[in-house]
């Protein structure tokens, strides 16, 4: 499936290989981003252009990147936050505003979507949209079927938030994403409820009434090895992310391990999510990561980057670059009908985020008692 990226991005690897530039070696990059998050040859090919050594390390959750922020970054010129979390952290000054005059390619951004994203980062200012999605059901259809029969609701957050089903899913594997208020605005959703709640007590409820039900019957939580795990027949059920379920399709087929894998957006409507470029405010290389981030912007890199991590993009004019498989998905792209059932996280008071923070805490003790 990711073929056709990668042997566009090999051609122009050769090519450059092959092209003379001198180099200053005296010019870095140290970027921290999500795993499984970009096309390596991006990076390559970024090098190659520029004579920057790109560093590339990787996390797991918001919380790691929130950990090294406040620890003053750790030299990271860029970082790649959700937008509600880098909405949060701007109030404490961590990150830099974009220079855009720097960025020759920020025109290329679809203004509908700046428009949206400016209700958290106003006027743009401190971030670029990378990638967007959302927060689904992915789950091997035979395994499922197989357990919960052929009425089993395959198209709705049923299928994991009540504790019948996932009691019999639970012989085959679920995994749950570990991130606490994507999950808590879910499940508020699913019950009815405001996503982005200000109160406390509906937290409380919901762990009451959805997710305390379920953890006996959790196998992870996890938002990076359940890639592989659905890929190779582990579990049968994630919770995660749509790019991640895509990609568990495609090492599934690479690897032959004859699972047959779907993504799902539930009929109740689920989150939908951006991630961001951002500078963080001791950066040191502050020139290099405008240049990353203009690179990033340009139609073939931003193809390349979503025909490899399966996550739309913001760069309008990068659509007819995208695979067609991939473009043409409505669990991807979603329709406009669907994305009337999407919603954004907002950010939330001091109070509030405690509060889904000590929720999750007991989830996750009581899931460790578990025999």
């Amino acid at each position: 499936m990711k073929t056709l990226a990668w042997f566009t991005l090999s051609g122009l690897l050769s090519f450059f290989t092959c092209s003379t530039f001198a180099q200053d070696t005296s010019r870095v990059l140290k970027i921290y981003n999500w795993s499984d998050y970009i096309d390596e040859n991006v990076l390559t090919l970024f090098e190659q252009e520029t004579g920057i050594d790109v560093t590339y390390d990787t996390f797991e959750s918001n919380t790691e990147v929130e950990e090294k922020i406040v620890a003053g970054g750790k030299g990271y010129d860029i970082v790649v936050p959700s937008l509600d979390f880098m909405a949060k952290q701007l109030r404490n000054g961590f990150f830099q505003r974009i220079d855009q005059t720097q960025l020759t390619n920020y025109a290329n951004l679809d203004p509908a979507f700046l428009a949206r994203v400016a209700r958290l980062d106003i006027e743009n200012a401190h971030g670029i949209p990378y990638m967007w999605g959302t927060t689904g059901i992915g789950y091997n259809r035979e395994k499922v079927l197989a357990l919960l029969g052929d009425k089993a609701p395959v198209d709705s957050w049923e299928l994991v938030f009540d504790p019948d089903n996932l009691s019999k899913l639970a012989q085959c594997g679920v995994s749950i994403v570990d991130e606490p208020t994507e999950l808590y605005s879910i499940v508020l959703n699913y019950l009815g409820k405001d996503p982005n709640s200000e109160v406390t007590d509906d937290y409380r409820q919901a762990t009451k009434d959805v997710l305390g039900k379920l953890t006996d019957y959790i196998t992870y939580f996890d938002s990076a090895d359940h890639i592989e795990r659905l890929a190779n027949g582990e579990i049968c059920i994630a919770v995660g992310w749509s790019g991640d379920i895509y990609q568990a399709m495609a090492l599934a087929e690479e690897q032959e391990t004859q699972q047959d894998i779907v993504y799902v957006i539930p009929e109740e409507g689920t989150a939908q999510w951006v991630d961001m470029l951002a500078i963080p405010e001791l950066a040191k290389n502050v020139t290099e990561a405008h240049e990353f981030i203009n690179f990033l912007l340009r139609p073939d890199i931003a193809a390349a980057n979503t025909n490899y991590v399966w996550y739309p993009n913001a760069v309008t004019a990068s659509s007819p670059l995208i695979e067609d498989d991939i473009i043409s998905d409505t669990a991807i792209y979603p329709t406009p009908a669907i994305q009337a059932k999407l919603f954004t996280k907002s950010r939330r008071k001091v109070r509030v985020r405690h509060a889904i923070e000590n929720e999750w805490e007991n989830l996750l003790e009581q899931h460790s008692k578990q025999p």
